[in-house]
């Protein structure tokens, strides 16, 4: 896996499983369905617990959905527990600087760099536990647990030609290669060719790799980025 995170052409990558069977797919989306199913149960009091706590320490709602394009270019709403001011979206807007920073960064806000990211709310992001909610976007069939990372409308343009149509004939997963590599480390257009990787050598054995590769990451606690602005909206 260190060599996919390189600058290299994907064509020195060998294809593992670059089109999985109808079967792979079916087994692929029940694992989603029960991993999903039992990760909500065994961390409801945890979910509750975080969705106090948001409530809590900043005026807004819990949730935040924000737009992304799935599977096949659908659009669909991404789930996570609210980071930030209620304002966010308005304040990016009306900021020029954060703004280019924004876009500069690949559609996004270093944690560290931005004003938007409430005390708790960077808690969260640095624990990922922001993300749960993403588990009934799972339960829904707009993520898979382990596939590329959803990605904004403007981030289809680092994906050229055939590409952004191989990035979207899978459904994008909570976890991926980008951010199993370190996402603060793979910016575009490194990380295009990071996500193509994953479907030049997805399997379930690869997954696996993927989801272990994930626990220093988790353990160490590295931030992501801020959702993107365009498209978004709170729940």
């Amino acid at each position: 896996m260190e060599g996919v995170g390189r600058q290299r052409s994907r064509r020195d990558l060998p294809k593992l499983e670059s089109q999985p069977s109808s079967v792979g797919a079916v087994t692929k989306r029940f694992f989603d369905i029960l991993i999903a199913i039992s990760s909500l149960v065994l961390l409801s009091p945890v979910v509750l617990l975080i969705a106090l706590g948001v409530k809590l320490t900043s005026p807004g709602p819990v949730l935040f959905n924000h737009g992304r394009v799935g599977l096949g270019r659908k659009p669909f709403g991404c789930l996570k527990f609210r980071t930030m001011v209620k304002d966010a979206e308005e304040w990016l807007r009306r900021d020029t600087h954060l703004n280019s920073v924004y876009r500069e960064n690949g559609f996004k806000v270093p944690t560290g760099a931005d004003p938007r990211v409430t005390t708790f709310g960077r808690i969260l992001r640095r624990t990922h536990l922001d993300e749960l909610p993403q588990l009934i976007n799972v339960i829904k069939g707009d993520l898979s647990i382990v596939g590329p990372r959803p990605i904004v409308t403007e981030e289809l343009g680092y994906f050229p030609g055939s590409d952004a149509d191989r990035l979207l004939s899978v459904r994008p997963g909570i976890f991926g290669l980008w951010t199993a590599l370190g996402q603060d480390r793979v910016n575009y257009p490194e990380r295009a060719h990071v996500e193509l990787s994953y479907l030049d050598h997805r399997s379930v054995l690869f997954d696996l790799a993927i989801l272990f590769r994930h626990v220093p990451v988790l353990l160490k606690g590295q931030p992501h980025e801020s959702p993107a602005r365009n498209r978004s909206r709170v729940v």
